[in-house]
């Protein structure tokens, strides 16, 4: 059964992608989408990876990523992460989750995403300088996974989640769902993956906002526009292409489709020492905003306790700037 499922979804997702990617690499739909932050990564990892991790992906943060990932968790109990992530224009971006094992080949997991805007001024036409006033955004999304081991080879996850977006007097909330496949196909430690993440209904904003025209009167507007969400498919193979005594590197590519932008591809390359240190770079193809390679590193320690683990990602946007992450994660037998 897990292998004629395998291959139905190989065959749906070649004949999904092939309109898209053999005749002209994708379209451009910018700003097609709200919640946007929904298509921020929340990990050092996969930053430093260039988000090529589908197929590798294997604690907390792929809930994010492949919900199917956490069945591949660090053993322990309970495995905890916090990831903070520095944004441009001094936007950051906090998230944690933690995952638990719950039977024999089961596993559950929750998260929570939150972004922090700060404070921000109060402009309008009449006023492009300032009112005086200022406000805040609110972006979090709530999320809770379940995933299971079907064989040795194949595991399945599915995550739904509930993301807020809000600005003074209006609110959007939606319910959505990732779901995702890993296959170890068992040469080279070679694994295939593929992901669906953010698919729900398009959602109209409640609330109500103040209009201003040229006499300076108000109008009140209470209906909106119903807004569509960034889903997103990606389609990764990973696999060791050296690995000796306590090294290895492995590399990995990943295909992206957002509904929202053109389609890119993503590969990343990871080496590792017995397990303990881990030097990571990556580089995205296709993307709008041009940028170096990412790079990052990470290390684990155990412990009588489990273990404990450090990641740092870091990209440079050639027109934006910089984007530093931090993930802490704790693993508890």
């Amino acid at each position: 059964m897990p292998k004629a499922l395998f291959i139905l979804i190989f065959t749906l997702s070649s004949c999904f992608l092939r309109a898209q990617v053999l005749p002209s690499f994708g379209d451009s739909r910018t700003a097609t989408t709200g919640m946007q932050f929904l298509k921020i990564p929340v990990d050092a990892r996969g930053i430093a990876l260039a988000g090529a991790v589908c197929a590798t992906v294997a604690d907390p943060s792929a809930m994010y990523w492949n919900p199917a990932g956490i069945t591949h968790v660090d053993t322990g109990k309970f495995v905890f992460q916090l990831a903070h992530t520095r944004y441009f224009a001094n936007t950051k971006m906090n998230y944690a989750a933690g995952v638990f094992k719950s039977g024999s080949q089961s596993f559950v997991g929750i998260q929570v995403q939150s972004m922090d805007y700060g404070e921000m001024m109060e402009t309008t036409e009449f006023q492009p300088t300032g009112t005086g006033r200022t406000f805040t955004m609110s972006n979090y999304l709530i999320g809770a996974t379940f995933a299971r081991v079907l064989t040795e080879s194949f595991s399945i996850g599915l995550t739904g989640k509930l993301a807020h977006e809000g600005i003074p007097n209006v609110a959007l909330n939606n319910v959505m769902f990732d779901l995702g496949f890993q296959y170890a196909v068992g040469v080279r430690n070679t694994r295939f993956s593929v992901t669906m993440s953010n698919f729900g209904f398009s959602v109209k904003p409640k609330g109500e906002i103040q209009l201003l025209d040229f006499s300076t009167a108000t109008t009140p507007k209470n209906s909106f526009e119903s807004v569509s969400v960034p889903a997103i498919f990606r389609l990764g193979i990973c696999t060791d292409v050296w690995r000796k005594n306590q090294h290895a590197i492995t590399s990995a590519v990943q295909l992206n489709h957002p509904t929202d932008n053109n389609e890119t591809i993503a590969l990343g390359a990871e080496y590792t020492y017995k397990s303990f240190l881990f030097l990571r770079t990556g580089y995205e193809l296709g993307q709008d905003v041009q940028s170096s390679p990412s790079a990052g590193f990470g290390f684990k320690l155990r412990r009588r306790f489990g273990g404990i683990g450090f990641d740092y990602g870091f990209v440079q946007k050639n027109t934006l700037g910089s984007i530093h992450r931090l993930t802490l994660q704790v693993i508890l037998k």
